[in-house]
């Protein structure tokens, strides 16, 4: 059964608040475009005084028609083209610019928020899914967009003609006004009472809509492994489902703010029709003349078109009012893992010394397991440290601890004798390179993927890096070489490949710290051999942590580190752990057919 997108950080608290006060969060982006915004109250200004300039031209010409002479009607004429000609020119420059206000607001909302979730840890994935954090990115900016660069705009010009065809109604007919405000009280009603049911659709659909993004990213992301199982048919009723769900809450939606419309509208033409009908009998009986009711009528129709308008767009507020949260929400996530204000440099040169003090870590969607107990472990510069160990023992979140990826729960890991939490991520880290498990490929050109490793790295520097990963032949043989697009996620490498785009991007790097996890677990071996070769060399002049589960990858290092179960249980070059037992001497019986050659 497809779940509920469920409320985070307060959403309960916001879909009770009775305003829109969500939609403050857009003032610090709209603040750099002040000019801007003053030019379109401006312009929308204008529009909006010259409507309702027109009502007079129209009663002047009527209660004239028959007494003035032709040429002064043909002024009349020439000055009903002028405010129309006005009327053209500000309605232009109010699209132009609050069109142009929508697009760079909400792309600058777009990079605040890509900007603030690709610096996120770990941690905060944990939680959230990339395809709803994708859909906040878009979807939500989207309805922004659509508000800031017409709703907006056009809430403010009616409330302009609402407030300022009242005035003029008051100055036309004071009594025809007055019977016109006793409509007003039944008119609000209806907007307040189904505006705020409005506010929670608005949000549920959004919330549907993101959960759809996500599941749908999922299914597509690992569609090989949907495909291998036969599970199409399933993958495919779970995302009808939530997209169903997802349809439903917009329908209903919908039909709240067609019920809306509806109301509003009916009750304030109802309105007009009735003072229409006692506005005409006042000009049979004499009270008035013709022109002046026309005059009247048009700003009554104004004024109610305005209140119609000004329905609809409620609702579109509130689904921006919405948006905003949810982006608001990413904006101002709490991360696990943060920066400090004054942070240390690290050590020039670093030398790469890593030390493990007490280090105790438990993963936050695992509070209750130990991923680290309390280890204790100093890498010397320069020495090659390989972690050896069961799945689950530990190895990986090493290397995560490492990279800072988490904190630790106790203890402190340190670079050089400086903790990690002392110094700025991005500080440290350009002084590590790193292998993953699952080698990550972009969807650009090979030459592209190796240079992720160093931005600046020259053309001949990427291809030393190729050879010295084994990667240079099967390169080459690509349709268009190192200019060869890889497709998403790699699609046109086998696994084997993509682990040797990764070591030369490692290779690239030239870090005092190499972090191998698992690096050559997917190569055939004569790839693995030369590859082995490579890792070799480098590990001479920098301090490298191997991961592995093929034993025959470790045995040259020069210390080995047994872990299990968040612990150290042994450490030793290769011969001395065989020759004590225990669980590295298990675990090579069990990986090498020959317990003789050990």
């Amino acid at each position: 059964m497809a779940r509920r997108p469920q409320p985070q950080n307060g959403e309960q608290e916001r879909e009770k608040s009775k305003h829109m006060g969500a939609l403050r969060g857009l003032g610090p982006f709209l603040k750099p475009y002040r000019v801007l915004v003053v030019l379109a109250l401006l312009a929308l200004t204008l529009t909006a005084t010259v409507s309702l300039m027109l009502p007079m031209a129209v009663r002047r010409v009527v209660d004239n028609f028959g007494t003035e002479s032709e040429a002064l009607l043909d002024k009349y004429f020439l000055a009903a083209l002028g405010f129309a000609s006005l009327l053209a020119v500000g309605t232009a420059l109010r699209y132009l610019l609050v069109t142009r206000l929508g697009e760079v607001v909400v792309a600058d909302i777009r990079k605040a928020v890509f900007d603030r979730v690709i610096g996120m840890s770990p941690a905060f994935f944990e939680g959230i899914m990339t395809g709803e954090v994708l859909s906040r990115i878009t979807t939500d900016t989207t309805v922004i967009q659509s508000v800031i660069g017409s709703s907006v705009s056009i809430a403010l010009r009616n409330m302009l003609l609402f407030l300022g065809g009242l005035v003029l109604m008051l100055y036309t007919s004071t009594k025809l006004t007055l019977l016109v405000l006793l409509i007003v009280p039944m008119v609000i009603v209806p907007i307040l009472v189904l505006g705020r049911r409005l506010r929670k659709l608005s949000r549920e659909n959004q919330d549907w809509i993101a959960e759809s993004s996500g599941t749908a990213s999922e299914a597509l992301l690992s569609v090989q492994t949907v495909q291998a199982f036969t599970n199409e048919a399933p993958v495919r009723e779970g995302f009808g489902r939530v997209t169903d769900l997802s349809l439903r809450a917009a329908m209903r939606r919908i039909n709240t703010r067609a019920l809306m419309t509806m109301i509003v509208i009916f009750l304030i033409f109802t309105g007009v029709v009735v003072v229409l009908w006692i506005g005409a009998r006042d000009v049979r009986a004499g009270g008035m003349s013709v022109g002046v009711l026309v005059q009247f009528v048009i700003y009554s129709v104004m004024v109610a078109g305005a209140v119609g308008a000004l329905s609809e767009i409620w609702s579109e507020l509130q689904r921006a009012a919405g948006a905003t949260e949810r982006l608001v929400e990413l904006l101002h996530a709490d991360d696990a893992v943060t920066d400090p204000a004054n942070p240390e440099a690290p050590a020039t040169p670093v030398q790469g010394e890593i030390t493990f003090d007490g280090v105790t870590f438990q993963y936050p969607s695992r509070p209750g397991v130990s991923a680290l107990d309390n280890v204790d472990l100093t890498i010397k510069p320069g020495e090659t440290v390989a972690l050896v160990g069961p799945s689950g023992a530990g190895k990986t979140t090493i290397i995560q601890m490492i990279l800072r990826f988490y904190d630790p729960v106790a203890g402190r890991v340190l670079l050089d004798g400086v903790a990690l939490p002392d110094m700025a991520r991005d500080e440290f880290r350009h002084h590590l390179a790193l292998v993953p498990q699952a080698p990550v490929i972009f969807a650009t050109s090979a030459r592209d993927n190796i240079r992720f490793g160093r931005p600046d790295a020259t053309d001949a520097e990427v291809e030393v890096a190729a050879r010295a990963a084994a990667a240079h032949d099967f390169i080459e043989a690509l349709p268009e070489g190192y200019d060869s697009p890889l497709g998403e996620r790699g699609v046109m490498l086998s696994g084997g490949q993509k682990q040797r785009i990764a070591i030369a991007r490692a290779i690239l790097r030239d870090a005092p710290v190499l972090l191998l996890d698992e690096a050559t677990s997917a190569l055939d071996a004569e790839s693995e051999r030369l590859v082995q070769q490579a890792v070799d060399e480098m590990a001479q002049t920098r301090t490298t942590i191997i991961v592995a589960h093929r034993l025959a990858t470790v045995k040259k290092a020069d210390r080995i580190i047994v872990m299990e179960d968040g612990r150290i249980v042994a450490q030793g070059r290769h011969e001395e752990l065989v020759a004590e037992g225990g669980l590295y001497a298990k675990l090579a019986r069990l990986q090498f057919t020959d317990g003789a050659s050990l």
